[in-house]
């Protein structure tokens, strides 16, 4: 098969603007391209497609797609670079229409930015279907043409890293427990040799004194996993590490203070910070990016049980904090006290967690984009401008002294873990109880809760877990790598 874009048409006269691609395709097929597409109708919408049959021996089925206005690019009202989103959208709906054809190859035309097309298609394409018997046929995306051959292939490995993290956040909690994903991230990592990972078990975690993150795991029969990432990528590997940090719930029931049973099976998706953080990582070292970076991500269940928390404990963090716990299904900001207190220990450039936080997160920004927490504008407008290129976008939440009153007025311990007003601004008091257990001048707290999954928001993302935003974290970092600032 073969995908090929064609943009709106400028003027009024609806004839068809092919990209190079296309223009060539048609002189190879005498003309007969533009001819059936002008007979089709109406010129072709944004994201739409065409589909011909028999125009050439080498490509039975030619998908055309809409691919919008030829000059969109960077558009300020959107935050993101609409000519990148609209040929994502449209190479993967291309893509799709290959795969119902059980075509098992497609060439892709690049569009004229050729990372953005084999994002949309290797995105465009993933489904997880490992524990059916009927599946989807498996359809291998190539670049048509050689001339962008680098940025496809980057394009290619973005991807692979965000379907990464999709596979790990869909699949069930039986099948992806602490220790299976820390030996998943393991064996996507071993062929590196300038990556170390380290598999910490429930008496390390002890002997760090990681009270927090202990009294979470302890309702569960499936023992706490602490999993630790070192990509040494800089040319001097002792240069301060971008840490990132990731949430790693791998089933949230709420414990204690259980959630309802109603969509509580997409709980199985709560480890997504650890999910996104790990997967960047593995791009990372993949695209041999030069810097240092340190992965940390705290996993374990949270369950009900004679052993679990009850609203009303008192634990003791990592930093000697005291928490009260009100609620036991906001566990998530204990696992990442504790996390990010150890993340201080590597004199880091920067520390950005990523976590499942918040169902305010959710009612906040929807699926729009990603809510950041920062101390530090130098890392929010990196994220910013990381998130521009992506279209999986980012949006700046205060962290104001107001909402860090509502979680130290606390009756019986330093801090509790929800705000006092329950449920006023709860993604930002969050975020204010995770800041406790920071000192560090750079940092971000993303909010992912709200991006989690995917109905039809995202065109080029079928319906499922979404693995966001895995390649804005990817971009920042590798901006990061570039950016002189210490």
């Amino acid at each position: 098969g073969l995908v090929l874009g064609v943009y709106s048409s400028e003027k009024n006269d609806g004839a068809a603007q092919f990209t190079n691609a296309g223009d060539a395709f048609d002189r190879l097929v005498s003309g007969k391209l533009r001819e059936l597409l002008s007979l089709c109708g109406p010129p072709l919408k944004k994201g739409k497609t065409r589909i011909f049959h028999g125009l050439h021996q080498d490509f039975p089925s030619v998908v055309v797609v809409g691919l919008g206005k030829k000059n969109a690019g960077v558009n300020d009202q959107e935050n993101w670079n609409e000519g990148k989103e609209n040929i994502r959208a449209a190479v993967a709906a291309g893509c799709r229409q290959i795969q119902d054809l059980e075509i098992p190859c497609v060439e892709v035309d690049p569009c004229g930015d050729a990372q953005s097309a084999a994002e949309g298609a290797v995105l465009g394409l993933h489904e997880y279907n490992e524990l059916k018997q009927k599946k989807k046929p498996i359809v291998t995306p190539q670049l048509h043409g050689s001339a962008e051959s680098e940025a496809w292939q980057k394009g290619v490995v973005y991807a692979e890293g965000q379907n990464l993290a999709r596979y790990l956040m869909e699949a069930p909690a039986n099948y992806i427990t602490p220790i299976k994903f820390a030996e998943h991230i393991e064996q996507k990592l071993r062929s590196f040799s300038n990556v170390k990972v380290h598999i910490r078990p429930e008496s390390w975690i002890t002997t760090e004194q990681m009270g927090a993150f202990l009294s979470v795991a302890k309702g569960s029969a499936e023992p706490p996993i602490f999993l630790e990432i070192h990509y040494l990528g800089a040319a001097n590997t002792s240069d301060s590490p971008l840490v990132f940090v990731g949430k790693g719930v791998t089933f949230d029931s709420g414990g204690i203070s259980l959630k309802p049973s109603s969509g509580m099976d997409a709980m199985r998706a709560d480890m997504g910070g650890a999910a996104t953080v790990c997967s960047a990582i593995v791009t990372a070292a993949a695209l041999n990016l030069p810097l240092n970076i340190i992965g940390l991500a705290p996993l374990c269940e949270n369950m009900p049980s004679g052993k679990a928390n009850k609203p009303g404990d008192v634990v003791r963090a990592k930093n000697g904090k005291t928490i009260q716990v009100d609620n036991t299904d906001a566990e998530g900001r204990l696992l990442l006290a504790d996390a990010l207190c150890y993340a201080h220990n590597f004199n880091a450039r920067a520390i950005v967690n990523a976590a499942t936080l918040t169902g305010a997160m959710d009612v906040a920004l929807g699926s729009a984009a990603t809510g950041v927490f920062t101390n530090s504008s130098w890392l929010w407008t990196h994220l910013y401008e990381a998130s521009i290129l992506t279209g999986d976008r980012v949006w700046r939440m205060p962290l104001f002294e107001h909402y860090t009153k509502q979680v130290t007025d606390c009756p019986l311990a330093d801090v509790s873990n929800i705000g006092k007003y329950s449920r006023a601004g709860g993604a930002c008091t969050a975020a204010a109880f995770l800041k406790e257990f920071v000192t560090a001048p750079h940092w971000a707290h993303l909010d992912i809760a709200g991006v989690m999954s995917n109905k039809d928001e995202v065109p080029y993302l079928r319906k499922g877990m979404a693995g966001r935003p895995t390649r804005t974290l990817v971009e920042f970092a590798a901006r990061l790598s570039q950016d002189s600032h210490k």
